[in-house]
């Protein structure tokens, strides 16, 4: 069987222990003659993947018994709704701190139901960095601070969660989610996409501390997009699956070692890669390096024609999914919790190569 180096900023590379054991089950899961996909999400044997997979995101992240946890549909981009649906009225404001493509959705989201300020944009400057602390300017009184954690079309990353002196914080942390540890007492909700570092798409993880939900509007919000509703109950059928796949990777997870083990590996894996980006002009980082994201690291080379034509050699090599943002162009290489050393290793080597014969 052959697996090539995916570097895709999502859906991402899987664990392979992990697809081979879904393999494994995929037509008869626990000797009930059936698919995982075709038991009731009402029956014992998924009400402990529920279970299973609850238990792992607390052990995790530290979570205790303070936070609700949901597994939604509609993607982080359904969550730029909901969260100012549940938590944000007219008359009330909520800080975005906007460092890039997916924070600008959110803000235009959030402003149907309230008003928004930014307490810091890195727009002009092409979101090539994310604030350090003294640089927000908060509003007198929000209602909540959103940011999003990892920037996967500039490649920039919070090197930690921001100071808000108090101010419960939104965090869209889809493409870095359980890549490190968090301080989740800091959280009023987290919320991610599953499929960059903890799954399939099609199914949305949301945490949300029980003192902030204690707080969610629920005047005129539909039942379904209500958090209330989906933390007292499995309200409608969730994407099975997904969430049973999602349970195998947290259990991979736990047993490489945790969210110190994946900072550790992933800072691993970054180093090598920007140490390679940084030893001449030929490839150039696209953002401030305090500002880099172990997650997607994002570059340019000398012109577009060269960049074309790194591309092209590199599916040669196996190497796939490098190309920018359609919105920004250039050459990103994303390397979730699953993406292996030795794929790096791969980059690292053709880019040498690359450069010798290019440069």
């Amino acid at each position: 069987m052959k697996r090539v180096h995916n570097f895709s900023a999502g859906p991402a590379t899987l664990p392979l222990e992990v697809l081979k054991k879904a393999q494994e089950e995929l037509t008869n899961f626990q000797d009930m003659g059936r698919s995982v996909m075709e038991i009731s999400h009402r029956s014992a044997q998924y009400t402990e993947i529920d279970h299973q997979a609850k238990s792992r995101l607390r052990d995790l992240l530290n979570l205790g018994t303070d936070f609700e946890i949901m597994f939604l549909q509609g993607g982080a981009s359904s969550q730029f709704m909901m969260a100012p649906y549940n938590f944000l009225s007219e008359n009330q404001t909520a800080d975005y701190i906007d460092t890039g493509r997916w924070s600008n959705k959110a803000i235009r989201e959030a402003k149907i139901f309230g008003n928004v300020h930014r307490p810091y944009s890195s727009a002009d400057s092409g979101y090539d960095r994310v604030p350090t602390d003294d640089e927000l300017e908060f509003s007198d009184n929000p209602a909540y601070v959103h940011f999003t954690s990892n920037n996967t079309v500039a490649g920039t990353q919070f090197p930690t969660e921001p100071e808000t002196n108090g101010v419960p914080l939104v965090c869209d942390a889809s493409s870095d989610f359980l890549s490190k540890p968090i301080d989740a007492s800091r959280y009023g909700i987290i919320y991610a996409g599953a499929q960059k570092n903890v799954g399939p798409a099609g199914v949305t993880i949301v945490i949300v501390k029980k003192d902030f939900l204690a707080k969610a509007n629920t005047d005129n919000v539909p039942t379904i997009l209500q958090y209330q509703t989906h933390a007292e109950k499995i309200f409608n059928t969730p994407p099975t699956f997904n969430v049973y796949m999602v349970n195998l990777v947290l259990e991979w997870i736990q047993d490489k070692g945790g969210l110190d083990y994946f900072k550790k590996f992933n800072e691993e894996k970054a180093a090598l890669l920007y140490d390679e980006i940084d030893r001449d002009d030929f490839y150039r980082g696209a953002v401030e390096k305090d500002s880099r994201s172990l997650m997607n690291a994002t570059f340019r080379l000398l012109s577009e024609e060269l960049e074309e034509k790194f591309l092209s050699e590199a599916v040669e090599h196996d190497l796939y999914t490098l190309k920018g943002h359609r919105s920004v162009g250039g050459i990103r290489a994303s390397m979730y919790n699953a993406c292996p050393m030795e794929s790096v290793e791969a980059l690292v080597n053709f880019m040498k190569d690359f450069r010798k014969n290019n440069g």
